[in-house]
């Protein structure tokens, strides 16, 4: 079914590492026409290198920052036309104690977890209304479906994705407009705090963690669905992790 993203255009939020960076080199793979937006440029540059595809937009942008969602859409229309598919993946991970946490830094968490997946949404739909076509999937989490004692702004956060996403598909469905979220449980990346391979390979072999690549193909899956297939909910686990 890859031949169904041939020439699409894939916005990737958050796209510099983890789940974004594994899923811009999927979907590379599948013919895609890539713009991938992060903070850091170099990063950015480095996963362009290593999917060497021509077709790729790199746009270094701070989404949590008033009019940067703007200027990520702008130019990646500019590139390649309408946006086909958004993966709106960027995100912060805050845990802790609301009684010891920063207001401050839950803000920033507050503006890239869930005012740029609106802003975005947003931006990228009245052309999908237009054209009867696009796929719109939001990287959600297990936070998302239950309430974790350990993170409760976080979990906050990804509630509010779920929410807005079930409501916004009902919206637009009668355009043929698909909205989708993908919830991991433990992802063995940056956001998470692992860097070590060496770390990651033993917690992936203990079930105790799961790699962006595996959330990736799975996000790959339910981009590659026929048409009248809409995949609302795709919650993926270690094995060992059961909340």
């Amino acid at each position: 079914m890859g031949e169904l993203l041939q020439d699409k255009v894939v916005l990737i939020t958050g796209a510099s590492s983890g789940i974004g960076r594994a899923l811009a080199q999927r979907l590379a793979g599948h013919g895609a026409k890539l713009a991938l937006t992060g903070r850091s440029k170099e990063r950015l540059e480095a996963v362009a290198v290593t999917i060497g595809n021509a077709e790729t937009e790199i746009i270094p942008a701070d989404l949590a920052r008033p009019g940067q969602v703007e200027k990520v859409i702008e130019q990646a229309t500019a590139r390649f036309g309408p946006v086909d598919i958004l993966a709106a993946n960027a995100g912060l991970y805050i845990p802790g104690d609301v009684a010891d946490g920063d207001p401050d830094a839950w803000d920033e968490m507050i503006s890239l977890n869930i005012n740029s997946v609106f802003r975005a949404v947003h931006l990228v739909l009245p052309e999908m209304i237009k054209r009867r076509a696009g796929h719109i999937v939001i990287t959600s989490s297990i936070a998302g479906h239950q309430s974790i004692i350990h993170e409760p702004v976080y979990c906050a956060t990804k509630h509010a994705v779920q929410a807005f996403a079930h409501a916004v598909r009902r919206q637009v469905t009668p355009h043929n407009i698909r909205v989708g979220l993908i919830a991991p449980g433990i992802v063995l990346n940056p956001l998470w705090g692992y860097h070590d391979e060496k770390e990651i390979a033993e917690k992936v072999a203990a079930n105790e963690g799961i790699r962006s690549e595996d959330v990736a193909d799975s996000i790959a899956f339910m981009l590659t669905r026929p048409e009248h297939v809409t995949i609302r909910d795709l919650v993926i686990l270690p094995q060992a992790q059961d909340i």
